[in-house]
Order: structure tokens, then C-alpha cells, then sequence
């Protein structure tokens, strides 16, 4: 998938805003050597060097990396693979917003071996992603008007992995960290936009179930899947999205 790094600034800050007051479990000290997996444009990596942490961003996406460096030049980014990090017992913590439900269930496992290979010991993993639920009105709303459109295989896709806490904690602890903080919540999202946020939302994060569909036809699909969703996501002139979102902390123990 290939991001919009501009798209993803304009119309969808919620992801990195909300994420401030997520950056409290995190607790950056002055110092500290932090990576920011799957940093995006780099905002909150940038808030987390304010707080005199000694921090590096780390995304896949070459287009996001190019942006971050251009916000936030004083702050260190590079392009790197949260399967394959590269680092050992070189960081106080790994933090994590909104990325971890974008890595496949089968390749977590890799991902966290090499996230506890790069804390030092005693480092935490602090984190928050989509949790079990997550938009799943949106995600079934769409999935059926692929298939009424005759669109099968595309309503047949996987989407994201979004676990619930047990599930996740297991993974956690069989990749050898103790969690000491779990908890799964509901996290009402307001869209920009309203109904044209929902449209916007699936264009940017849902991209994949459009491929190999005609622009016509897709802005189609958008159309009725604003139309569907409204009664269930207006609300005071305002239209929210049913996130649920999954926070922890693990630590690799000494």
C-alpha cells in the first residue's frame, strides 16, 4: 500500500493527535534513547524529541520518511522494516501509534522478536493500534457492497488484525515480555468532513479493497457506503467512526 503523506496530514491528523494523550503511558525522560516504530509524517516523534529523549523514527513508507525529515529536520527518520529493525539492546523504549494492526497476524511474532531484540534490558514496549471491533460497522458495510457490485474477491480480502487482549497479550509474553498494562477501549473518532470523511477515510485506509476497480465505480461504492453508515455515524451534525483501540506496555525484564 502506498501512503499519501499530504492526504494523511490534511484529512486524517486524528491518527497522531489523539496519540498525544497516548504519549503519557510512554513517559519520554530526558536522555532516553526512544524509537518511534512506524512514526507517519513524524509529529509525535518530533513531540517526544521535545521531550529531550534522544529519538529515532522508523517507518516503511519512503513517501512518509520524506515528509517527516521535511517537518521536522532536526529530528532523526529513517526508512526501515518493523520485521527486520536491525538494532540490539540499543534502545530505553520502543513506542508505537496507530501502526501495529497494519503487520499481518503471521508476521507479529517477527516484528516483536525484533522489537525485544533491539530494547535494552529493562526497555518497554509502549504501544496503542486497532483493537477486536475496530470499524467494524465500516469494514462490513463495505465488504457487502463489494459483493452486491460483483466484486467478490475484493469483498473477500482480509483487512487489518485487530486483536483482543488476550490474544495479544499471549503473543507478547511467548516473544518474552512481561505486560504490565493492557486494556482494550472504545474511542468514538470524529471525521473530518462528515460524510465525504467517510469516503476519505476508506480512500486513504481501505485502499487496498478498491484495486482493480474503475474510478467510477469506486466513487460508486464510496457514495452508498456514506449513505449506509450515516444512521449509525451522525451524531449532532458531526460524523464519528467506531474505533476501538488496544493500549499495553511490555517489558523485556533484566
Amino acid at each position: 500500500m502506498k501512503w499519501n503523506a499530504e492526504l494523511y496530514d490534511q484529512k486524517h491528523d486524528f491518527v497522531f493527535k489523539y496519540g498525544e494523550n497516548f504519549l503519557q503511558l510512554l513517559e519520554p525522560k530526558p536522555g532516553e534513547h526512544i524509537l518511534d516504530l512506524g512514526c507517519g509524517s513524524g509529529y509525535l516523534t518530533n513531540v517526544i524529541r521535545e521531550e529531550g529523549a534522544i529519538v529515532l523514527g522508523v517507518d516503511s513508507s519512503a513517501e512518509m520518511i520524506e515528509k517527516a525529515k521535511q517537518s521536522y529536520p532536526q529530528t532523526e527518520f529513517k526508512v526501515a522494516d518493523a520485521t527486520d529493525l536491525g538494532y540490539d539492546a540499543s534502545f530505553n523504549a520502543v513506542f508505537s501509534n496507530a501502526v501495529l494492526h497494519w503487520i499481518k497476524a503471521k508476521n507479529q511474532p517477527k516484528m516483536m522478536n525484533a522489537v525485544f531484540k533491539a530494547l535494552k534490558p529493562g526497555g518497554r514496549f509502549v504501544a496503542e493500534m486497532g483493537g477486536k471491533g475496530n470499524v467494524e460497522k465500516m469494514i462490513s458495510a463495505l465488504k457487502n457492497i463489494l459483493d452486491r457490485y460483483g466484486y467478490k474477491q475484493q469483498s473477500q480480502m482480509e483487512y487489518l488484525f485487530f486483536p483482543s487482549v488476550g490474544e495479544y497479550t499471549s503473543m507478547l509474553e511467548k516473544a518474552g515480555f512481561k505486560v504490565t498494562y493492557a486494556a482494550l477501549f472504545d474511542r468514538e473518532t470524529l471525521l473530518q468532513d462528515q460524510a465525504e470523511g467517510v469516503k476519505k477515510w476508506a480512500t486513504m485506509f481501505a485502499s487496498d479493497f478498491f484495486t482493480g476497480i474503475k474510478e467510477a465505480h469506486q466513487q460508486e461504492i464510496l457514495q452508498e457506503l456514506a449513505q449506509q453508515l450515516g444512521p449509525y455515524y451522525q451524531r449532532d451534525g458531526e460524523w464519528y467512526a467506531d474505533y476501538k483501540r488496544l493500549r499495553f506496555i511490555a517489558i523485556k525484564e533484566v
